[in-house]
């Protein structure tokens, strides 16, 4: 999947807060993939990393895949086409959520 192009439907713009975690700031747009099923029951979530807006829907290339180890989910990061990242740049920009979990960026 790494590569693939998937449309983002985002449901936590840069600026938002979690809707559960008041104190949870999504400084990146934060969203999930319709139709592709995640290991929870739920759509698939995906950072993502690249546009400085808030954005409803964005258009994008899978970089990575977030394997988190104490959880039953994965979260794919998805950027511009143009665009690129390596897993420390990864890593610091979804840390405002991943800090909660044992997780490694798979590329």
């Amino acid at each position: 999947m790494i590569g693939d192009i998937v449309t983002v439907t985002v449901d936590r713009p840069l600026g938002s807060y979690h809707p559960k975690y008041k104190d949870m700031y999504y400084p990146i747009n934060y969203g999930y993939i319709e139709g592709i099923i995640a290991p929870d029951g739920e759509e698939q979530d995906a950072y993502i990393l690249g546009v400085d807006k808030p954005v409803e829907r964005f258009t994008g290339k899978i970089i990575a895949i977030v394997h988190r180890y104490d959880d039953v989910e994965e979260k794919w990061v998805v950027c511009p086409t143009d665009a690129s990242f390596n897993k420390e740049e990864i890593m610091e920009l979804i840390r405002f959520q991943e800090q909660y979990y044992q997780s490694e960026i798979i590329m």
